[in-house]
């Protein structure tokens, strides 16, 4: 009886040990993964930040001021003037909605126990 013990306990032990190897490859893995995406993280950050740069050196008003003047023929811009600004008691709103009808809520007792 004591030997099938033993073997009991060695097979427990050697399917605990296949676990934690299984679950330390599986925990390896995964870390991998993590620290890929944390790359990636980090270099789409730089990419981003890199097209900021870029719009905004594009976006320069003295550059595109003389885009505008280059293609006036074409595109026929002018500039903003005051007037072309509307205010906001112009816009017209929905109206808000309204409510139906209700039925009148009885104020004393006797009035609620005549219908």
């Amino acid at each position: 009886m004591r030997s099938f013990l033993y073997v009991l306990s060695a097979l427990a032990v050697m399917g605990l040990a296949f676990w934690a190897y299984h679950e330390n490859y599986k925990t390896q893995a995964a870390l991998a993964e993590v620290e890929r995406l944390q790359d990636d993280i980090a270099e789409n950050r730089e990419t981003l930040s890199i097209l900021k740069a870029e719009w905004a050196y594009l976006n320069r008003p003295d550059r595109l001021r003389d885009l505008a003047d280059l293609n006036f023929e074409r595109l026929e811009l002018m500039p903003l003037a005051p007037e072309q600004f509307g205010r906001v008691e112009e816009i017209a709103y929905p109206a808000p909605p309204v409510p139906e009808a209700l039925e009148p809520i009885p104020l004393s007792f006797q009035e609620r126990q005549e219908p």
